[in-house]
């Protein structure tokens, strides 16, 4: 089945015990799995009604633990297990197998599987573009529960998504500009691997771009979409994490000459100085990783670069970061300084001088 099917279950209130998720399109499964707890969970209880387990370092007993309570204050106990490699032959998962090596283990939860009670919703989810029908676990799945696959957004779906994306940010997108955009964003690239995560991101920097503008012209979209000669931000704000003032302006120079907006890539420093600083104040906090992650909304990869990068910072540094790039965009929008000069200055202090 796919997503929108399995949502209808959800909201009907007709959930089996044990779910596999799998496909590439990471957004649409992260937002499946917020659906499920929205719709089982009481907030106020999840920390006692939801576990979520890494398969590269569970064995039967651990998931066995994580089912085994009853729910408490809310309709169903859900258990994610994530990247279990007994969906992967032998030769894929190498040495991640670990104890599942062993029959008698894959056995156990395959048993296990056929008697779950309904007070439960099991969810093992796999980042596989495809699963061979014939693996034993995906048998005992399809008996029991259900495969749901999540394939990139197509046609109406994705211009749908689009448009509703803009439309959180109070803009609006042309039909034939959803379509470049679409293009522009390289999202069915099989070469790129780019999901929906990419795309937010795209829509949320045109956007805050805009500021009090309505309507997102193809101008907008030639000036401020990442396009594949452009350097990556993440690399400048590597540079500035490592106090390597020289390559930073490097870095920046190149965007500059590359035609990248000069507000925009003052726009994105301040993106990710906050997030640095969002994780941060959250870690000290005593949140774990996924509850920050949660919190935050970033994709997996971005999260982990930017938690990475907010290694080389001190919370007051990051909050005298945020004041030098407040003071920057003050002085480009209400004096004569040139916007490129300004931002050297900015990454020089934010290199050296925090």
């Amino acid at each position: 089945m796919n997503y929108k099917e399995f949502i209808k279950i959800v909201k009907d209130d007709k959930l089996k015990p044990v779910y596999l998720f799998f496909g590439e399109e990471d957004y649409l499964i992260d937002e499946t799995i917020k659906v499920v707890k929205k719709t089982c969970i009481d907030e106020n209880f999840e920390a006692l009604n939801y576990i979520a387990l890494d398969g590269k370092d569970v064995d039967f007993d651990k998931i066995l633990n994580a089912c085994e309570t009853l729910p408490f204050m809310s309709k169903k106990k859900i258990v994610l297990v994530k990247d279990l490699p007994l969906f992967k032959s032998k030769k894929e998962a190498g040495e991640d197998l670990g104890e599942w090596s062993e029959p008698k283990s894959k056995e156990l939860l395959i048993k296990y599987i056929e008697s779950l009670g309904d007070y439960l919703c099991l969810i093992f989810v796999e980042k596989l573009t495809s699963i061979r029908k014939t693996n034993p676990l995906y048998k005992a799945i399809s008996k029991v529960g259900d495969v749901v696959e999540f394939k990139k957004l197509r046609g109406k779906d994705l211009d749908d998504w689009i448009q509703d994306s803009f439309k959180k940010y109070n803009k609006k997108i042309p039909k034939s500009n959803i379509n470049y955009f679409t293009q522009q964003s390289s999202y069915f690239n099989s070469k790129q691997e780019k999901t929906l995560y990419d795309l937010e991101n795209e829509i949320m920097k045109i956007s805050n771009y805009l500021s009090n503008e309505k309507e997102v012209t193809k101008e907008n979209i030639d000036s401020l979409m990442a396009k594949p000669l452009e350097m990556n931000v993440f690399n400048l704000l590597n540079s500035i994490s490592q106090k390597n003032g020289e390559n930073a302006i490097k870095l920046f120079n190149e965007m500059y000459i590359s035609g990248e907006p000069v507000l925009f890539i003052l726009h994105m420093i301040v993106r990710q100085l906050r997030n640095m600083l969002n994780i941060k104040a959250l870690k000290a906090k005593g949140y774990t990783e996924g509850q920050i992650n949660d919190k935050i909304g970033l994709s997996k990869y971005e999260y982990r670069k930017v938690l990475n990068q907010s290694n080389n910072f001190t919370i007051p540094q990051l909050e005298r970061s945020l004041i030098h790039c407040l003071e920057t965009d003050k002085s480009i929008k209400t004096s004569s300084i040139d916007d490129r000069l300004a931002l050297e200055i900015l990454i020089t202090n934010l290199c050296f001088k925090i």
